[in-house]
Parts: C-alpha cells; structure tokens; sequence
C-alpha cells in the first residue's frame, strides 16, 4: 500500500459518495482519482484498468457536462430510464468489447487476469457512459463490477483498493436507493431519454 493508492482511494470513495448525493462536485473529484488510479494500476501491470482510468478522465469530463443538462431545482441532477434497447444493446456491447480486449491482453501482455481484467474494464465503461447520461440502471452495473473488482484486487495484493471496492459496493446500493426516492419524491422517475 502506498501513499498514491491511499490517495487514490480517498478520492474514488468521495467521488461515488458526492455521486450517490447527485452532487456536480462528483466528477472534478472522479477526475483527479482516476489520474491517480492510472498510475496505480500501470505499476500493477493490470493494463486494461491503467487504459480504463484514462478513459475515466475523459468520461469525466462528458459525466460534468451531461449533468449540467439534467439539474433539478435544489441544484441536484434528476436521473433517466434508459429505453430497453439501450439497456441490451450497452450490455451486449461490453461483453463483446470485454472479450476481444481480454484476447489481446492475453496475447500481448502479461496481465495475470486478463479476461476478467477486460470484462470488468469494459463493463465500467458501460456504468460511467450510464452515469453520465443520468440512468439509474448505472447503479446496477456497478453493483456487479464492484463486487468482482473487489476479488481482483484482493488477488493482485491491492488490499486498500479492494477495501474501497467493497465500500463501493455499499455506496452503489445507498446510491440506487437515494436516486429512486429522490426521483419517486419529485416525480421525474418515469422520464425516457
């Protein structure tokens, strides 16, 4: 454990904290961790999650931008319910991006977990491209992935990283649960994109 993955952590779990809270806050925060991240995970050779950071910033970017679109009036964001085509088609294509990415991680790397690494880089995209576009079914996404992270990172010896994925786990129920009553309280729950 080092300073950069302690801080690291500090950063992610506020960002999901300020997430959950539907607070605009959250992605300057998501953006600094995820440029502290990039580096923690280059140095433990999980290449696809060093990729997966820098595609984090950038979505970080896009997330504050889509937010600024959605803002209700107390200044938090409102969510949206994706059409179920957009709920199919996103997961068919993170299990399909996750697979090839895994094949060439096997073939040119020497990442330890390859498929799993892939799987989990892609369908974290999915849940910060779902975030960034307001859809409460992001929650879920990240329930899941969460809960793998946390086993990856307990058997690449990241034990503060898995102790935040665990936590994660946490914040994505607590953040699923406060965006429906948010939602349910202010009638929106229905909106489509």
């Amino acid at each position: 454990m080092s300073l950069l993955e302690v801080l690291a952590v500090l950063f992610s779990a506020a960002g999901v904290w300020l997430t959950g809270r539907r607070l605009m806050l959250c992605w300057p925060v998501m953006l600094v961790a995820s440029v502290l991240y990039g580096v923690v995970f280059w140095q433990a050779h999980l290449y696809a999650d060093t990729a997966l950071q820098g595609v984090f910033a950038a979505l970080s970017l896009y997330g504050w931008w889509g937010w600024l679109r959605g803002v209700a009036h107390d200044g938090a964001v409102w969510s949206v319910q994706p059409p179920r085509n957009a709920v199919v088609g996103g997961v068919a294509l993170g299990l399909v991006a996750g697979l090839l990415m895994g094949a060439a991680l096997l073939h040119w790397t020497d990442d330890p977990n390859p498929i799993l690494d892939a799987l989990l880089s892609a369908f974290s995209i999915l849940g910060q491209v779902w975030m960034a576009r307001r859809y409460l079914v992001s929650w879920v996404v990240w329930l899941v992935v969460d809960v793998l992270y946390t086993g990856l990172f307990v058997v690449r010896e990241l034990y503060l990283t898995a102790g935040l994925y665990a936590a994660f786990v946490a914040l994505a129920v607590a953040g699923w649960v406060q965006w429906r009553a948010a939602d349910a309280a202010e009638g929106i729950n229905a909106q489509r994109e």
